[in-house]
């Protein structure tokens, strides 16, 4: 739909995607400028804890990673 078009019938477009679900997009120039879409249609992106469950531990995760002779605090 031309921005022209969109912003003349705004209000009737608005409510046409609402109770139709449908998307609009709004184009200037021929290229695309938005696209309206109904609330709820797009789903939240999660990011907190989105990888929850992938990690794995492999060998100690306590111990020290090297020798204490390799550090230079231990050479005294």
């Amino acid at each position: 739909m031309a921005i022209s078009k969109f912003k003349a019938t705004c209000l009737a477009v608005l409510e046409r995607v609402r109770k139709t679900g449908q998307p609009v997009l709004v184009t200037r120039f021929g290229h695309p400028v938005a696209e309206i879409v109904a609330p709820g249609a797009l789903k939240p992106f999660r990011r907190l804890g989105t990888m929850a469950g992938t990690g794995r531990i492999i060998g100690d995760i306590v111990g020290p990673i090297g020798d204490e002779s390799d550090w230079e605090a231990a050479k005294e």
